[in-house]
């Protein structure tokens, strides 16, 4: 596996999943997402559409298990966990209400891995508030920018976040959505890989 970057020395390692956010994990914005994507799209073609991000996280899902890492070792990142001190009954309860991303954690977490708040709460609000808006809103350039900026936001935090939390040989695994990127963002000591993206672009 090649990282995204190169690095004279390696002490940690971030290994990337890229994730497709499920209706599950939209939480209360569930409802005003499928609405829009259904009026947009048509009920069969958002039907479709779930059922591959079902098929595309049940491949992730295997991957993950198949990576052959010392747990005790690892530390767990989430896309959109919030540093709040009760991230695993967050995660719990997400799971518990079908999601894979969130089942997958708690499998982990089975094997010895560590659950790390990842996030801002005061950035998740901000662009929750922000997403409310924009469901309603058709490609405007300032909403563009304003998602733009906040997306690069959360990469700084989320960046600094594991720069600052993963100690000297421990690996972390991010699950993290497409539209992320950490790759020039992160210390230099770390190395990133994105098995999965790099899988892809071997096969074509």
């Amino acid at each position: 596996m090649n990282s995204g970057r190169e690095t004279n020395t390696v002490n940690r390692v971030v290994i990337q999943i890229p994730i497709i956010h499920t209706q599950v994990d939209l939480g209360s914005l569930a409802a005003s997402v499928s609405q829009t994507q259904i009026h947009q799209q048509g009920q069969q073609a958002w039907a479709q559409q779930q059922a591959l991000i079902t098929q595309a996280w049940n491949e992730i899902k295997q991957f993950v298990h198949s990576l052959q890492l010392n747990f005790a070792k690892v530390k767990l990142y989430q896309d959109g966990l919030p540093i709040c001190g009760k991230e695993q009954q967050i995660v719990r309860d997400l799971a518990e209400q079908g999601s894979i991303n969130h089942q997958l954690l708690l499998d982990l977490m089975a094997k010895g891995a560590t659950l790390m708040g990842t996030e801002s709460s005061e950035l998740l609000r901000e662009e929750y508030q922000f997403t409310k808006v924009a469901i309603t809103q058709k490609h405007q350039q300032h909403t563009l920018e304003k998602a733009k900026q906040l997306l690069l936001q959360r990469d700084q935090f989320i960046a600094e976040r594991i720069n600052s939390t993963l100690a000297e040989q421990e690996t972390a695994i991010i699950f993290l959505g497409m539209l992320h990127s950490l790759s020039s963002l992160l210390a230099n000591d770390i190395q990133l890989i994105n098995p999965i993206a790099d899988a892809q672009n071997n096969n074509q």
